[in-house]
């Protein structure tokens, strides 16, 4: 299926590994230009001249393709200098894109005894406060050409808490509320569209992290956590960047525009419930 999206501009961010990378490889493999961010520069590097090699190879597929553009901006997105860092990006769309995809590494699990007020703030304005910033940063311009597509990668545990997770249940849920709203507003009737996706378990450095940390609370090893946690999932494994990648491009495409304010929950089939 072609998504309709070649030559559009897409902002994504932390895409140097994981669900990012995942969301922005299938842009790029739509032909998408990408301004991909990540904090770590030398990933981030490593990424883009993969993209980039990619890019080519999207456009050699057909005659008269042109090679979506990477360009690759290391900062740190939750601070202004960040922001105007990737909006002022060499050879980019400034604030012109036509797709945002808002993601960031989740706040550290533990105990929500421990969490101090710099704790909550530092959670907030990664997970809430930053995604807004960049909605409003672009929206407006995505509402006046007609065409917008923002995702917002958040977590299962906006549907279903995580105990150790509270700095992201608190904060992925503040932007949830948000966008709902947001999403039902005049934007709607001028071709901007704004969704969540909520993974469940994905094959990352997160749910390494995670793993992690449920170990040294039950005093399991790393390997029965894992094993544990795939055996309660329907699917009987973790998804992949490349199919949460996948879902995130639909939502991106001219086929999807009747689609907004959702929360999709990519998730094996471990949610529970019947809605």
């Amino acid at each position: 299926m072609d998504l309709g999206i070649a030559g559009k501009w897409a902002l994504v961010c932390a895409a140097s590994k994981g669900l990012g990378r995942g969301c922005a490889q299938a842009l790029v493999n739509e032909g998408v230009n990408v301004v991909i961010n990540a904090r770590g520069a030398d990933a981030l590097k490593d990424t883009a001249r993969q993209f980039k090699v990619m890019a080519a190879m999207w456009a050699a597929a057909a005659p008269g393709r042109v090679a979506p553009q990477v360009i690759a901006v290391a900062a740190d997105i939750t601070t202004e200098e960040g922001r105007a860092a990737v909006l002022n990006a060499e050879g980019g769309p400034g604030r012109n894109f036509d797709i945002l995809v808002n993601n960031a590494g989740g706040p550290p699990p533990g105990d929500f005894r421990d969490w101090d007020r710099e704790a909550w703030v530092k959670a907030l304005d990664a997970n809430m406060l930053t995604p807004i910033a960049l909605i409003q940063t672009v929206i407006d311009g995505m509402a006046e050409r007609g065409f917008g597509r923002i995702v917002n990668i958040t977590s299962s545990s906006v549907k279903a808490p995580i105990d150790i997770l509270g700095l992201s249940n608190g904060a992925r849920s503040g932007l949830t509320g948000f966008v709902a709203g947001v999403a039902r507003s005049s934007i709607a009737a001028q071709g901007v569209t704004i969704n969540s996706i909520l993974p469940g378990k994905f094959d990352t450095d997160r749910i390494a992290g995670t793993i992690a940390a449920t170990a040294q609370k039950t005093g399991k090893s790393e390997a029965d956590v894992r094993a544990a946690q795939q055996k309660q999932i329907p699917a009987g494994r973790y998804g992949t960047a490349e199919e949460f990648g996948a879902i995130c491009a639909f939502l991106c495409s001219q086929q999807a525009a009747y689609i907004t304010g959702q929360n999709i929950l990519p998730d094996g089939g471990a949610y529970p419930g019947t809605y």
